[in-house]
């Protein structure tokens, strides 16, 4: 299958781990921006300063794609201000597949394998939200 790999613009940066996610479980920049613009749930992320925002897929099994991005301050001008901008750079972080449906209110639950790559590029996690580790 072939993979078009998402391009930074001024308003969204996408990450090596998102890519690589995307890649993984099949899913296309459009529908990581579809979830950026109308997600049916909000969540605190598990790393510090961002948020991961929820959409349900319309099959018969019922799965959830997340997705996990920081709001990134605005770059400032060349003269020095960064001036009244609307929006704000965002820094796409990862995306995954949840297999049924999570509980409301509760730790996102992340597949462990995303977990390990966090904590190998050295993203520091929330720890309360985090399983232990072996």
């Amino acid at each position: 299958m072939f993979f078009k790999e998402p391009e930074n613009t001024k308003e969204i940066y996408w990450t090596r781990h998102v890519k690589e996610k995307m890649r993984y479980y099949g899913l296309s920049e459009s529908r990581l921006k579809r979830i950026l613009r109308n997600p049916q749930r909000k969540e605190i992320g598990i790393v510090p300063k961002t948020i991961a925002l929820m959409q349900t897929t319309n099959t018969k099994k019922q799965t959830e794609i997340w997705l996990m991005y920081q709001p990134a301050s605005p770059a400032s001008s060349a003269d020095g201000s960064a001036g009244k901008q609307k929006t704000k750079r965002k820094v796409m972080i990862s995306a995954w597949c949840y297999p049924g449906i999570s509980p409301k209110g509760e730790p996102i639950p992340i597949p462990e394998d995303i977990i390990k790559e966090l904590r190998l590029n050295k993203v520091r996690p929330i720890k309360r939200n985090l399983p232990p580790t072996a």
